[in-house]
């Protein structure tokens, strides 16, 4: 699912543009690239329960090369900084670590994480083609795709009969039906998305500029595309839906769980949310418990384009026994992992097949839906320079939703501060 990420992680940018663009080709590791023995699994804090399957299965199939598992905080933040001093420390107990597909191009370039080509190859054939890009950066594969997440459409069934598949026909859907700008009252507001000014508000407004053929950066990372006619006709969906009143004005506070709490209790027609809010809406107490179904998310002329959320396992440049760790993420990436990360964790797998599995389709119907979000998503900019880029997008998008400039002015100081933040790489 989508995660808090900020920009103001001490020292990190102006470190990363001292080295950008040279990756460690992992051919200079200081350890012995075929070493085995037990590693260290570095990753976010289980929420959903699937480490202890993980850590159990590993090591009584591997008694010698045993993986302890360290949990970090949940929050990116704290998970980036603990990865930073780490690394810049040299320190060779991280093997393996979680990395949020936004931090792929970063690990990489500043040469944290090993390339997964020669002697590291990872097999990707059976793996959503999506996830792999995400953890592709200059053309190589630097990391294993873990979880999958795309963005889904959630609606409500007992007001409208199908979902919409145009931006045209949700707001028209909801014609009749909304309040002027809140979310109070027997009727239910239109539409929300996740539009606090954080990581969450990065990827909606991604999500809306991509659908509209738009781009925030460049296949090299570095160069701001931003500021184009494509984009300007996506963001104004947004600018337009708080201006309009089709989006309430209460949603400039909405992170994940306030749009889901606003969903779940009846005040909303429409959401855009995350693939794990089907568990919570299913639960004791939802007001629109079998009321409500998923579908991709809709765009100017057809289903949009959803931002790519998940994460992928990396192994550290530093770590001295790579090829146990290479070992593992293969086994991450293994049917028995994956298939217990869904049915336990309700985690998006990263192998095709299970997305048209008869088992795991007549459990979790929102499979077919979740596979075609995922294969139509576009992964937040891959840059190295992550951090002002994201801050750029955040900072002028709640700006133009608020209505202090317009969407035009606030493309065009997106475009300059993204500028700003990708120079001198």
């Amino acid at each position: 699912m989508g995660v808090r990420r900020r920009a103001a992680v001490a020292g990190l940018l102006s470190a990363m543009l001292a080295v950008a663009g040279c990756g460690n080709d992992g051919s200079s590791s200081t350890h012995e690239v075929d070493a085995r023995g037990p590693i260290t699994f570095v990753t976010q804090k289980d929420n959903s329960g699937v480490l202890p399957f993980i850590a159990d299965k590993w090591n009584k199939a591997h008694p010698g090369e045993k993986v302890t598992i360290k949990q970090q905080s949940d929050q990116a933040d704290q998970q980036l900084s603990d990865f930073e001093q780490h690394f810049q420390a040299k320190d060779p107990g991280y093997d393996v670590i979680t990395v949020d597909v936004v931090w792929t191009a970063e690990f990489a370039a500043r040469g944290w994480i090993i390339p997964l080509t020669g002697q590291h190859k990872l097999d990707t054939s059976k793996l959503l083609p999506a996830t792999v890009t995400s953890a592709t950066y200059n053309g190589k594969l630097y990391a294993a795709p873990y979880g999958a997440d795309g963005g889904l459409l959630y609606y409500r069934t007992d007001l409208t009969k199908k979902a919409p598949t145009t931006w045209d026909q949700l707001t028209g859907a909801c014609k009749g039906k909304t309040t002027a700008g809140t979310i109070t009252g027997a009727k239910p507001a239109c539409y929300a998305g996740q539009f606090a000014k954080y990581e969450g508000l990065s990827v909606n407004a991604a999500e809306a500029i991509n659908a509209a053929g738009g781009s925030i950066v460049g296949r090299d990372g570095r160069s701001a595309t931003v500021d184009s006619a494509q984009s300007s006709a996506g963001l104004d969906f947004l600018v337009k839906g708080f201006k309009d009143g089709y989006i309430p004005k209460e949603a400039l506070g909405f992170q994940e769980t306030q749009s889901l709490n606003a969903f779940e209790s009846g005040q909303l027609m429409f959401m855009r949310n995350w693939p794990y809010g089907v568990a919570v809406l299913n639960g004791k107490g939802s007001k629109v418990k079998g009321k409500f179904a998923v579908a991709p998310l809709p765009g100017p002329s057809g289903h949009g384009a959803s931002t790519l959320g998940g994460h992928n396992l990396g192994i550290s440049a530093y770590s001295k026994h790579k090829a146990t760790a290479l070992d593992f993420l293969k086994f991450i990436e293994s049917d028995t992992v994956q298939r217990n990360n869904l049915t336990v964790g309700t985690l998006a797998p990263v192998l095709t097949a299970m997305y048209s599995d008869p088992a795991l389709t007549a459990e979790f119907t929102y499979l077919p839906d979740l596979l075609k979000s995922i294969q139509t998503a576009v992964p937040r900019p891959i840059t190295p320079f992550y951090p002002g880029v994201t801050e750029a997008i955040e900072t002028n998008t709640y700006a133009a939703l608020q209505g202090q400039m317009s969407t035009q002015q606030a493309l065009k100081s997106m475009q300059a501060a993204i500028k700003s933040a990708t120079a001198g790489g």
